[in-house]
């Protein structure tokens, strides 16, 4: 083979890698789990590559009655965390409004929305991140329209 048909096939990898990236980019990963006691374990293990309709991660915690009867009237939380899109978050948020008290002696539930990859692993803070994939495609589609020339 000659040294010109090797350069053209790693311009053509490498721009098909390049699109490839792109694609999976532009989904949204969240950390995904329902109804658990803490904000640790599955909550803080499991990922979930959103669709791509949905460009938020949504927390929601509860403070209620344990699943068993107990004499003393027990409470606990429940977190559950998932991937959303902003109108499921503006509706979400808009509904538990009002119970979003956090008085220990009443059944309450708060929810948080945020974008950006993995945004929420803590429950209370909501931030935005800046996709550092996207630094990566653009160096590389740079490069690669560098070598063609």
């Amino acid at each position: 083979m000659n040294l010109n048909l090797i350069f053209n096939l790693f311009v053509k990898v490498l721009i098909i890698n390049c699109l490839l990236t792109f694609y999976n980019v532009g989904c949204l990963e969240c950390y995904v789990c329902k109804n658990q006691e803490n904000n640790k374990d599955k909550c803080v293990e499991t990922v979930r590559t959103c669709d791509l309709t949905e460009d938020r991660c949504l927390s929601e915690v509860r403070w209620g009655s344990t699943p068993y009867w107990a004499p003393t009237g027990e409470k606990q939380f429940y977190v559950s965390k998932r991937c959303a899109s902003k109108k499921l978050c503006e509706n979400a948020m808009r509904n538990v409004t009002k119970r979003c008290d956090r008085i220990w002696y009443n059944d309450w539930e708060c929810v948080e929305c945020c974008n950006g990859d993995r945004c929420n692993y803590y429950i209370t803070l909501a931030s935005n991140h800046l996709i550092p994939g996207y630094v990566t495609i653009f160096v590389t589609l740079f490069l690669a329209l560098f070598l063609i020339q």
